[in-house]
């Protein structure tokens, strides 16, 4: 081989782990989730996924230690389920994610909510802190 094609192989081998590394670190720092409708048509079922969408209007409980509400992506609703009091930074209408999984009923058992604050999304600690 020679000292040319030598390197332009150690050349792209450089950028492939590069690329490599750059694709992941910013797995764990950008928000993806599913929409209500991508859930529902999928096989996500017992599988830990992020759905995000706005809380219907009107759907918001909060009763003995368990948060439910509804989320929407305007075409599907998914009832959601949190087993905590979730402070004021969740509000009808806004847009949040939660991650968790589906349960054979239909029913998104959440175990983290992250609501919306400007143009990003935190999640909802105890005792009413967003993070601000």
């Amino acid at each position: 081989m020679s000292p040319r094609h030598s390197r332009a192989l150690l050349l792209l081998l450089v950028a492939a782990g590069i690329a490599l590394l750059v694709t992941a670190g910013l797995q764990n720092t950008l928000t993806f989730y599913r929409s209500p409708s991508e859930v529902t048509q999928g096989p996500s079922a017992h599988e830990r996924v992020r759905l995000g969408g706005q809380i219907v209007p009107g759907s918001l409980r909060t009763e003995t230690g368990l948060t439910r509400f509804r989320i929407s992506d305007g075409t599907t609703e998914i009832p959601v389920e949190q087993v905590a009091d979730l402070p004021g930074t969740l509000r009808e209408g806004e847009q949040a994610v939660v991650e968790g999984t589906l349960d054979a009923h239909g029913v998104f058992r959440s175990d983290t909510v992250m609501a919306k604050h400007g143009n990003e999304y935190r999640p909802v600690e105890p005792g009413g802190q967003d993070g601000r």
